[in-house]
């Protein structure tokens, strides 16, 4: 964990990297310090086959391949909430890499509802001790290099978390691609006003020239893929907003 000081401090640049995958619309981030080589990878997705009802590591391994190919050193993963849309691979990346995984610390409420809604056993453990660590709202944590800033967007699900390294958020499904608006809220304790609390009071604060790097793109209108917009663009043109 750093000081709000060093986090001003560093230096306002990271390097994406992004893996689109077609079936779910959803993007895989490696984030990494392009001197040091210290690597993270954010919002990780298993390929599910729903008629075998399985998963499969394609999309994880393309991910694994890449980082060797250009030999980066993964210090971990995280997930900006739980999905509901695609299996995440954070486990698996977890399991390749050999690196902590963490997520917000509000997984817990979305743990107490789901274990009802599908009657987990008495075991299930609601106080996300299945991740290595939790976050909580404006936590900074120190990945290799790099500072993270984790900041607690809720509204898609009570536990989302957008992350900021440098001048590059990733906001998971609180926020997309200007023609797409955001993401859902009617998934259980969903909510639209935390929603647009989350976008207009914590991600629209940031400076304009902050770049967004958004979970999902859709592809309205047939356009090409699209994953990176920018606070200034998205305040100007976001239709749901």
């Amino acid at each position: 964990k750093m000081g709000s000081a060093a986090f001003k401090e560093e230096k306002m640049s990271v390097k994406v990297k992004v893996f689109f995958d077609e079936p779910t619309w959803t993007m895989t981030y490696v984030a990494y310090d392009g001197d040091t080589g210290d690597a993270i990878i954010i919002y990780p997705v298993l390929d599910f086959d729903p008629l075998a009802w399985s998963t499969t590591e394609v999309q994880v391994k393309k991910v694994e391949a890449w980082v060797k190919e250009n030999k980066l050193n993964v210090k971990s993963v995280v997930d900006t909430h739980a999905h509901a849309d695609h299996v995440s691979g954070i486990q698996a990346i977890k399991r390749l890499f050999n690196v902590p995984m963490g997520m917000g610390k509000s997984i817990t409420a979305v743990q107490e509802t789901f274990k009802d809604i599908y009657n987990f056993s008495d075991n299930f453990k609601t106080d996300g001790s299945q991740f290595d660590f939790l976050m909580e709202d404006n936590e900074e944590v120190k990945i290799g290099s790099m500072t993270m800033k984790a900041l607690h967007t809720p509204g898609h699900t009570p536990a989302c978390m957008s992350y900021q390294i440098g001048d590059a958020v990733f906001t998971g499904d609180v926020i997309f691609m200007p023609d797409m608006g955001t993401g859902r809220c009617d998934f259980p304790n969903g909510s639209a006003e935390d929603m647009y609390d989350s976008v207009t009071k914590k991600l629209y604060t940031l400076p304009d020239a902050t770049r967004l790097f958004v979970g999902h793109d859709y592809m309205p209108n047939g356009r090409e893929l699209k994953w990176e917009t920018s606070v200034g663009e998205s305040k100007e043109a976001n239709i749901r907003l």
